[in-house]
């Protein structure tokens, strides 16, 4: 009877205890579901907010919205939507953490012909179409009080820069003031009123150039002029614009808004030949910012231009032929910086005849290259863009350098004046009875207050209108087409500075996908070969024509049109040279198909066999390690 009750009361203490686990671990459970933990391993942390990201959250002063509009339950969406649209939603869940309650997500599976279709469309989220006929929604619209900003179009090929879409909506809708763009410029950007000789002579007037016409569809935008001397503390970005002949007192009022704290976009240009007012020689006067550029920690040899061959442009030369010209240069995918939220997804842009810009040497400063040039490239003269292409191509040889055409500078800069204000003798002022004089009474500052950002760029001309769009007039409609990103990296970039400092910091989330470019190295290298067996046979054969017509100046009347022993023996010199090259052409190209199948071979290799070797081994040595411990116990 006892040990029926021992039993009895076995059983019960461990139905008991089996009922304290199970509650132990329900409470458990309710107690980390609220608590969230995460572990970012990435190593570009891609699943993380900024530290800035953060510091804008911790300053919200009003609650924000965040309706985020996905069609997710239709099985047609496409595969690397689903996966990013699960990805986008956990990063916006950061968002809710971080902000404490400012931040709130709201998700909403937008189907067809649904009250969250009208609702997209009033926020002007655009729908997907599919292979199938169908349309999905996947964009989103933030919003705080009467303020609204949304994202059309979740790109996930803008997964990098996700963070930085979010944040910057987030942050505008704090404010509903419109951003001011101020801007100094020796081209006639802002346009030209028509003039009046007299009532039957009218010289008519020119538009502003797109990009300012851009501008003003976001911004407020005003013209500095050339007398004024301060620049308004409102002013968001200030924009200069091949700044030649730029006055003491107006470059010393660039330097004064720099160091309040304020972000400069500057265009020089060593030969702008959209310049209608050259200088007395006929050439393209230059603009350089000499004295700001080295309190910026920069500098542009405002004497010298870049000659690039393998970003020349088609163009028609005097001679009404089609060439292509190094000098105008037009860059591609690999020029741009990726991790760069400026450039990162731009894909050409086009610089007519353009400076570089260089870092000083015991510069502190943040610097930053945007934009490069290949490494077939090299600077030459200035005047030397009289020359055509060909002229060029003779006498060059590439530096093997990748220049800078377009930087980012950042920091908290010091005074380019320490001398202080510039005296009104000095400068080349308008009249003190211009309408643009304001007199800056202000104490002068030596060192900045806070830090500044500039962006840099060696070329204007790629802001005039010709060298980005194209105009044409189909039926009475004038029609307008975008032909690079000229545009874009304005747009880009006065979207960035014109944000706050956090906001411009904000890092790009790395790459979500590793390319391989070991073979585009290979090829490089076998171009650049290329390159200078070209140049020699282009050599050879001009050292031959020019023996030639030296052979023929030497014959009399009757030789005129019978070839000479020594003229046979040049053109059988040359083309056994000719064919010499050319096989060591062909050599270069075998080659490279080599180096590439090598690599490939390499990889197959250790994919295949070297880590299931090493793996194995691994394992073995293991189980030899355990057999051993076991005997031993």
């Amino acid at each position: 009877m006892s040990d029926r009750k021992k039993g009895l009361e076995k059983s019960l203490f461990s139905a008991g205890g089996l009922a304290l686990i199970l509650f132990i671990l329900v409470i458990l459970n309710l107690i980390f579901s609220r608590v969230n933990l995460r572990w970012d391993t990435t190593s570009d942390k891609l699943y993380s907010l900024s530290d800035s990201s953060r510091k804008i959250l911790s300053e919200l002063k009003k609650e924000v919205t965040v309706k985020v509009f996905y069609t997710k339950d239709n099985i047609a969406t496409p595969v690397h939507i689903k996966n990013y649209a699960k990805r986008m939603l956990d990063f916006l869940s950061e968002y809710e953490r971080y902000s404490r309650g400012k931040v709130k997500i709201e998700e909403y599976n937008t189907q067809a012909d649904s009250d969250e279709e009208d609702w997209a469309r009033k926020y002007g989220i655009e729908p997907i179409p599919l292979p199938s006929g169908e349309r999905i929604y996947f964009g989103l619209a933030a919003m705080a009080e009467d303020q609204e900003e949304s994202i059309p179009t979740l790109d996930p090929s803008r997964e990098e820069h996700l963070e930085y879409d979010l944040t910057r909506i987030i942050s505008r809708v704090q404010s509903s003031k419109k951003r001011k763009i101020g801007i100094i410029s020796s081209l006639p950007v802002m346009g030209q009123p028509p003039m009046m000789f007299n009532m039957q002579n009218q010289q008519q007037g020119a538009e502003p150039w797109l990009f300012v016409t851009e501008l003003k569809k976001t911004y407020e935008v005003n013209e500095i002029g050339a007398g004024a001397d301060s620049i308004d503390s409102d002013i968001d970005l200030l924009m200069l614009i091949h700044p030649k002949d730029i006055s003491q007192i107006l470059e010393y009022a660039v330097d004064q808004y720099v160091l309040r704290g304020g972000n400069v976009i500057v265009y020089v240009d060593p030969t702008a030949v959209s310049d209608s007012s050259p200088a007395p020689d006929g050439m393209p006067k230059p603009s350089s910012l000499d004295k700001l550029f080295k309190a910026w920690g920069i500098k542009m040899d405002s004497g010298k231009v870049l000659v690039d061959f393998d970003y020349a442009t088609r163009l028609r030369n005097q001679a009404n032929q089609v060439e292509n010209n190094p000098l105008w240069i037009s860059v591609k995918n690999e020029s741009f910086n990726a991790d760069n939220i400026t450039t990162a997804k731009l894909e050409g842009m086009l610089f007519p005849v353009a400076g570089v810009i260089e870092k000083l040497p015991d510069s502190s400063f943040e610097y930053e290259s945007l934009i490069k040039s290949s490494k077939n490239s090299s600077l030459t003269e200035a005047f030397r863009a009289r020359f055509g292409a060909e002229g060029l191509r003779r006498d060059f040889k590439a530096s093997g350098e990748r220049y800078d055409l377009a930087v980012k500078v950042r920091g908290t800069f010091k005074t380019a004046f320490p001398e202080g204000r510039p005296k009104e003798k000095d400068s080349k002022d308008k009249p003190k009875d211009s309408p643009d004089k304001k007199k800056d009474e202000s104490e002068p500052l030596k060192e900045g207050q806070k830090k500044s950002a500039i962006i840099v760029l060696g070329d204007a001309d790629m802001l005039f209108d010709s060298y980005y769009v194209s105009r044409q007039n189909f039926l009475g409609f004038n029609m307008a087409r975008v032909f690079n990103d000229n545009l874009n990296f304005l747009l880009n970039t006065a979207e960035m500075l014109t944000g706050t400092e956090d906001l411009i910091s904000i890092r790009s989330r790395g790459k979500f996908e590793r390319p391989f470019t070991q073979v585009d190295e290979l090829e490089k290298k076998a171009q650049a070969k290329w390159m200078v067996q070209e140049q020699e046979l282009v050599k050879k054969a001009d050292d031959t024509n020019r023996k030639l017509r030296e052979f023929e100046q030497k014959k009399d009347a009757s030789q005129r049109f019978v070839m000479s022993d020594e003229q046979e023996a040049e053109i059988q010199k040359f083309q056994e040279e000719k064919r010499r090259v050319n096989k060591e052409l062909k050599d270069v190209r075998r080659n490279l198909r080599a180096d590439i199948e090598a690599l490939g071979s390499r990889i197959k290799f250790y994919n295949i066999f070297l880590m299931p070797f090493l793996v194995s081994i691994a394992g073995i040595l293991y189980a030899l390690y355990r057999r051993k411990k076991s005997l031993m116990n």
